[in-house]
């Protein structure tokens, strides 16, 4: 188990969405925040919001920038304290078929939602490790274990950062750290992010998914997927020929079209 009271808890992306629901959550089980976010304007607003809820700290900082990163990393734990619990939330997604994308939309949708998650992980993880104590938690997507049209490159970096994650939570055990890694793979949530798509499978509450998360945290659990359906994914896909599962998962739950759509967070 995971306690979250009194720990120093850093999550990504946390001014807005999921990432500001799960932050209010840590403080309400006494745990100490800290936000990064590149948005100016909403981290002001969720450090107002959330000053009377407990310890919170912000900081405006820009995850694609490597550099930036591990020079932020230095500065929470200078000036706070070592990062208990690092919760990866922050992510992008362009819509389109792939011939459609540009260098620098392809470049930007694996820096945020594949490097980042590593680089962060990267910078507090000797620490954790020294404690033999700590939490990664990495909100990857299901589009990290079902290819979709029109979303060639975030599911691109969703595989990537899903692989990566539960690879590391292999790693943790087998080296017997102490440190504990949560891969979290929740179908589409009505965040915004996801404007305009359209789908037979009800698309996740936002209030629900950050509590199922902070809780999959407090249980050290290994896989978190939302919804229950999407815990047979690999099974239907080893189980059945390509064809038959395109012809299901496509034409008679429509995964395919989800995306025909999409407008996105403006």
């Amino acid at each position: 188990m995971t306690k979250i009271s009194s720990k120093l808890v850093l999550i990504t992306g946390g001014a807005s969405g999921i990432g500001k629901l799960m932050g209010r959550e840590i403080l309400k089980r006494g745990g100490r925040l800290v936000i990064w976010d590149l948005n100016k304007i909403h981290l002001q607003q969720t450090l107002n919001e959330f000053e009377e809820l407990g310890d919170v700290y912000g900081y405006t900082v820009d995850i694609t920038n490597t550099l930036w990163v591990k020079e932020m990393a230095k500065q929470v734990e200078d000036e706070i304290g070592p990062v208990d619990i690092l919760i990866n939330n922050a992510g992008i997604v362009y819509g389109g078929y792939f011939h459609e994308n540009t260098s620098e939309k392809i470049d930007k949708t694996m820096k945020v939602n594949a490097i980042a998650p590593m680089q962060l992980a990267l910078n507090f993880l000797a620490g954790m490790m020294n404690r033999k104590l700590g939490h990664i938690c990495n909100i990857t997507s299901s589009a990290g274990l079902v290819s979709n049209p029109k979303m060639a490159v975030y599911a691109g970096s969703k595989w990537a950062a899903t692989g990566w994650s539960d690879s590391l939570r292999l790693e943790m055990k087998q080296l017997k750290t102490g440190v504990a890694v949560t891969t979290v793979t929740p179908y589409y949530i009505n965040t915004g992010m996801f404007a305009g798509v359209k789908s037979n499978i009800p698309i996740l509450d936002q209030h629900k998914v950050a509590l199922k998360v902070i809780r999959a945290i407090e249980r050290n659990k290994v896989y978190l997927s939302m919804p229950w359906s999407m815990r047979f994914v690999r099974f239907s896909q080893g189980l059945f020929p390509i064809w038959f599962y395109d012809w299901f998962v496509g034409g008679v739950i429509g995964v395919y079209k989800t995306m025909d759509d999409f407008k996105g967070r403006k």
